[in-house]
């Protein structure tokens, strides 16, 4: 108990001295060494920003440092100047995505739900990349090697050329966006998705889908980052079209909702998720929180909730890649009439 008081203390210290904006304005977060996790979640973290439920936030994400890019054979001449300061003068690397935070939403409570609109998805470059590495990925032993290729975008037709004759529709997402755990962890890899969300690599959570995340420390801090323009279920080699991506979102704390795991809303349906190392597991979680939504809201008992469940939900492996694997549910709101 000591332990998570003087967590508390900490947060609220470094949430005092947050930065704050005029009512009524809409902040914009750049990426800058002072705004960037790179690879990593920290309930103790100066709060880049403090702002209230029902804020709305427009943060722009980065793609990769300037060395990453390089290595991925992008010219020169596409590196931006952030990069290279970021490369320069980031003091702490833990895992691989550069996320912007963490925001502090005043009035967040441990045991709250965070919800997180995602109102607005842009991508920043007409190009993004795919990338894979040794030892990672779907199949580590066919391709034991690293390749990477510059993917043109052509935002003016909303496509990705990913190689002749080949146009992938844009789809716009976050791979990652999370709350932080409680400071008593530290400094934790944003790579394997949890309880707090992470690296979810998600493609269903493009903007009109609102975000569901428990709230485990005061504030919330929220961190965004892991740019993707369009991705497989599965991200079977490691990566999607990576890009560097602007996005805006709306923030509100829920004090009426109680969850374990994320959760989240499209305009047609709700999704539950699972993450276990055990991809088996994973789906037994994304089914589990089927259920308890089923029962929770919609009023069945848990008999119906699990046959219904089978009728209706489809199940998606998110990520098999991130370490911790990925299935979301998804149930059709359609179904219901009443």
């Amino acid at each position: 108990m000591r332990v998570q008081s003087l967590s508390l203390s900490l947060v609220a210290m470094l949430a005092a001295a947050a930065p704050s904006y005029a009512e009524g304005q809409v902040p914009r977060i750049g990426w800058t060494p002072d705004t960037i996790e790179w690879g990593f979640i920290d309930g103790g973290a100066k709060p880049i920003l403090r702002i209230k439920s029902g804020d709305t936030v427009i943060i722009d994400t980065p793609l990769a440092g300037a060395e990453e890019m390089r290595g991925m054979g992008v010219p020169e001449s596409l590196i931006r100047p952030q990069m290279r300061e970021i490369d320069v003068k980031a003091k702490e690397r833990v895992g691989g995505n550069i996320l912007v935070g963490p925001i502090f939403v005043e009035g967040a409570e441990p045991g709250d739900v965070l919800e997180v609109r995602i109102l607005k998805i842009t991508p920043a470059d007409n190009y993004a990349v795919n990338v894979f590495y040794p030892d990672h990925g779907a199949l580590p032993n066919e391709f034991p090697y690293y390749r990477a290729r510059a993917i043109p975008l052509d935002l003016a037709r909303n496509v990705a050329l990913a190689g002749p004759g080949i146009e992938i529709p844009l789809r716009p997402f976050f791979g990652t966006m999370a709350v932080a755990p409680v400071a008593a962890l530290g400094r934790i890899n944003d790579g394997p998705p949890g309880y707090y969300a992470g690296n979810l690599d998600n493609k269903e959570l493009v903007a009109g889908t609102t975000l569901y995340l428990p709230i485990q420390c005061k504030g919330a801090l929220f961190s965004v980052g892991d740019g993707h323009v369009g991705q497989g279920d599965g991200e079977v080699d490691g990566t999607a079209i990576e890009a560097a991506l602007s996005g805006e979102f709306q923030f509100k704390v829920r004090k009426d909702m109680k969850l374990l795991w994320p959760r989240a809303e499209m305009p047609g349906a709700i999704m539950t998720m699972g993450f276990d190392r055990d991809l088996n597991i994973a789906a037994e979680m994304a089914v589990h929180e089927m259920v308890q939504y089923l029962t929770a809201e919609r009023h069945l008992s848990r008999d119906d909730a699990y046959m219904l469940t089978s009728m209706a939900v489809d199940l998606h492996i998110t990520q098999i890649v991130d370490g911790v694997k990925g299935v979301h549910a998804i149930l059709p709101k359609g179904i219901f009439k009443h």
